[in-house]
């Protein structure tokens, strides 16, 4: 399962579609500057769960901060529980 990255005016989403063009699976932010990026929303269609795709949502999310200096904050409950307190996170959560 491929995870496409959008960004479009201000907006981005690391997603996964069905061989259908349909989302299956979703992780959008917002733009915080030019420093940072805000992750607003995650959600996983019920024929995906238990296969951690938040997880890889989250992971891809993560490469893209590291690969463009950005600093990333969450507002979306999944997000924001996992990057919190990670160590592994620490140097791409802002907070």
């Amino acid at each position: 399962m491929d995870i496409k990255h959008l960004e479009k005016a201000g907006r981005g989403a690391f997603l996964i579609k069905g061989e259908d063009g349909v989302r299956l699976a979703e992780m959008t932010y917002v733009t915080a500057g030019e420093t940072g990026f805000i992750i607003d929303h995650t959600e996983v269609d019920e024929s995906l769960r238990g296969q951690k795709i938040g997880d890889r949502l989250l992971a891809e999310a993560v490469g893209y901060a590291r690969e463009n200096g950005l600093k990333i904050f969450a507002t979306c409950p999944f997000a924001l529980r996992k990057l919190t307190g990670n160590s592994e996170y620490a140097d791409v959560f802002g907070g």
